[in-house]
């Protein structure tokens, strides 16, 4: 079956777990001049619901991050974040998932958490009584 260096490379590929690319790295990793929690001039903004493409966007200086949902009458399914690499670092995936937040409690809906980033922020970030 090969050397051993083989088996354990070919073992090792069946214990990874499949990942995802993080949509918006930890603000905190790199010593910036902005801090936590707020945005640049540049990339100021809102989000808003792009219900015909069926998702939260936010834009700024051409580029635009997006949490792709799918809406059921009783459910707000977030499936999916992505925030583009000049994006990245000023909590913009963390505003897309709390404008979701936002709209489905405003109509009644239940969250259900696919999206890998949705699921570490709603961990991060327990919902108050």
């Amino acid at each position: 079956m090969g050397d051993p260096a083989s088996r354990a490379h070919s073992k090792l590929d069946e214990e990874l777990e499949p990942t995802f690319p993080a949509s918006d790295s930890a603000a905190n990793t790199v010593e910036t001049a902005i801090r936590p929690g707020e945005l640049p001039p540049s990339t100021s903004g809102s989000v808003t619901d792009n219900s015909t493409r069926k998702r939260f966007e936010f834009s700024s200086n051409g580029e635009t991050a997006f949490l792709l949902y799918e809406r059921t009458h009783d459910a707000l399914t977030l499936i999916h974040t992505e925030v583009p690499p000049a994006l990245r670092g000023h909590h913009v995936g963390e505003a897309l998932v709390e404008a979701a937040l936002r709209a489905a409690r405003s109509a009644g809906l239940r969250i259900v958490a696919v999206c890998p980033f949705v699921k570490a922020y709603l961990r991060k970030h327990p919902a108050s009584p």
